[in-house]
């Protein structure tokens, strides 16, 4: 568990787990750089149609989530996410 939260790619993982975490990973980077040979890895690693709409309907809501937070500073340290003198959220 460990090395999946320093760096996924070096923990020993089956191939269908590596490469959804691959495809996330893209999702997360760069969401217009997925492909359709992304998908076709995803196939061959034994995951359907479903399961790649999940994967990705999962991995980008948690990616707007994470984005909506940090723009309202949702768990930042108080000087972090102050806001200019009278403007409130």
């Amino acid at each position: 568990m460990e090395q999946l939260k320093k760096d996924y790619t070096k923990a020993e993982l089956s191939q269908q787990d590596r490469a959804m975490l691959d495809y996330v990973a893209k999702i997360t980077r760069d969401a217009t750089a997925v492909s359709p040979r992304d998908h076709e890895r995803l196939r061959d690693a034994g995951f359907d149609d479903t399961g790649i709409l999940q994967i990705t309907l999962i991995a980008s809501w948690f990616n707007y989530i994470n984005r909506v937070a940090d723009a309202l500073g949702v768990g930042r340290e108080p000087a972090a996410a102050s806001t200019p003198a009278g403007a409130s959220l």
